[in-house]
C-alpha cells in the first residue's frame, strides 16, 4: 500500500510541477496529505487503534463480531418541569425528543446519581418521546441529599405522578444498576403502565450483592489496591460492617466527616465501573456535591435493606412480569454487579433477550452503548 501510495503521489506531483508556478508549494500540500494518509494507514493496524474500533458480540450462544453502535446525536430538551410531589421533595424532569413519539422513561443509577444531557442519546429522537428526571436528593431535585421519605417506594410514587403529570398511559422503562432495581420494582408495582423494560448492569438489591460491593470478599479481592484506600479512612475495629461505618460517618453533624465519607465511598465505587482502568473517571466520582448525594442516598438505601421485608423481593414477585417484553445489556466483567444477577433474572423472564457483552458495568463503555441502542431500535419495530 505505501509502494502504490509513493509512486501515485510521485506522479502527481511532476505533473503539478510541470503545469503550476507555485510547484513548491502546491508540492508541500501534496506530500503532507500523502504522510497524514500514512499514518492514518498505521494507526489502523495498531493495538491502539484496535483498542478504539471496538468489536464484540458475546452472547450466550456464542460470539459473532460486528461493527459496535454508538449513542444517537445530542440534542437538547423540549423543556423541564419542577414537580411538587409532597412537603419535601421537590423532582426535576424532563421532555426530549418527540413530543408525538413513544414514550420511555429514563431511571437513573446510584441511588443518588441524578441524570446527564448524554442520557438521552440511548434513544432515537425522531421516534421517542424521551423523559428523564431525578430521583429525590438527586441531581437537580432539591433538598439535595435528603434522606426523609426517600426510599424505593416514595420514588416508584414519584414515577407515576410524572407519568400522570404528562398524561402518559404506558411508557416504555430503561434503567441501569440501581436504574435497573427500581424499573423492575416500578414494573412489578404497575405492570399495567410498562410497554417494555430495557435494563442494564443488573442489581437485585439482595443483602449478597450489597456486601459484595462494600465489605471485604467480594469486589475488594478484584480491586484490593482501591479497596484499602476505601476502607483506610474507618478504624480496624470497625471493619467487620463496613457500610454501617460509613454510614454513621455520612450522616453525621459534621460536615468535613461527611465530605471524606462521601468522596472516599463514590471513588471506591469509581474504581469498579469500566472494564479498563479510567483514574478520571473515578476522580469525577470524588465530586463533592455529586459524591455527598450518591454516597449519602446509596447507603441509607444499603442500610435500610433498600426498604424490603423480602431479601430477594425481586425475584421472588417477578411472576407479575414474566411476559413484558425484556432486554438485558450486562458486562461479562462487571465488578460492581456481578452477571450471575442477570443470568437469574433472565431464566425467570419468558420474554426475554440477555446480552452478555465484553465490558464492565459502566453504561458509557462501548459495548453496553451498543447493546443499548440496539435495545432501543428492536423496541422501535416492536412499539411501531
Amino acid at each position: 500500500m505505501q509502494l502504490k501510495l509513493n509512486i501515485i503521489f510521485s506522479i502527481i506531483a511532476y505533473l503539478v510541477i510541470y503545469y503550476d508556478d507555485k510547484c513548491y508549494e502546491n508540492c508541500c500540500i501534496l506530500y503532507l496529505i500523502k504522510y497524514k494518509i500514512l499514518f492514518l494507514l498505521r494507526m489502523k493496524n495498531s493495538l491502539f487503534y484496535d483498542k478504539i474500533k471496538l468489536y464484540k458480540k458475546c452472547t450466550i450462544g456464542g460470539a459473532i463480531m460486528t461493527e459496535l453502535r454508538t449513542l444517537y446525536p445530542a440534542i437538547k430538551e423540549n423543556f423541564s418541569k419542577l414537580l411538587n410531589v409532597d412537603d419535601t421533595h421537590t423532582i426535576y424532569y424532563e421532555e426530549s425528543g418527540n413530543p408525538n413519539g413513544v414514550p420511555v422513561v429514563f431511571l437513573h443509577g446510584g441511588p443518588g446519581c441524578g441524570t446527564a444531557p448524554s442520557c438521552r442519546q440511548y434513544f432515537d429522537p425522531e421516534f421517542y418521546r424521551i423523559i428523564l428526571f431525578d430521583q429525590r436528593g438527586s441531581g437537580k431535585s432539591t433538598p439535595h441529599a435528603c434522606l426523609e421519605n426517600n426510599d424505593t417506594w416514595h420514588i416508584i410514587e414519584d414515577i407515576e405522578k410524572i407519568r400522570e403529570d404528562l398524561n402518559i398511559d404506558k411508557w416504555l422503562v430503561f434503567g441501569g444498576s440501581w436504574g435497573s432495581t427500581l424499573s423492575l420494582c416500578y414494573a412489578i408495582k404497575h405492570p399495567d403502565r410498562v410497554l417494555g423494560l430495557v435494563l442494564r448492569g443488573i442489581f437485585l438489591g439482595r443483602r449478597e450483592d450489597i456486601e459484595w460491593i462494600y465489605e471485604k470478599g467480594g469486589a475488594s479481592n478484584i480491586h484490593p489496591e482501591s479497596f484499602e484506600r476505601y476502607e483506610s479512612i474507618i478504624p480496624i475495629e470497625e471493619r467487620h460492617d463496613m457500610i454501617s461505618a460509613y454510614y454513621k460517618r455520612l450522616t453525621s453533624e459534621d460536615r468535613t466527616t461527611r465530605e471524606i465519607a462521601a468522596k472516599e465511598w463514590s471513588m471506591w465505587e469509581g474504581s469498579l465501573v469500566t472494564l479498563y482502568p479510567d483514574p478520571n473517571l473515578e476522580q469525577s466520582f470524588g465530586e463533592i456535591n455529586y459524591a455527598i448525594s450518591m454516597a449519602t442516598i446509596e447507603c441509607h438505601f444499603w442500610m435500610n435493606n433498600m426498604f424490603w421485608e423480602d431479601d430477594n423481593w425481586i425475584l421472588n414477585n417477578i411472576e407479575v412480569i414474566k411476559d413484558i417484553p425484556t432486554t438485558i445489556a450486562h458486562g461479562r466483567y462487571d465488578v460492581d454487579c456481578r452477571v450471575v444477577g442477570a443470568y437469574e433474572l433472565s431464566k425467570k423472564l419468558s420474554n426475554c433477550k440477555l446480552d452478555i457483552v465484553v465490558s464492565g458495568h459502566s453504561s458509557g463503555e462501548p459495548a453496553i452503548i451498543d447493546s443499548l441502542v440496539k435495545a432501543t431500535d428492536y423496541f422501535k419495530e416492536l412499539l411501531k
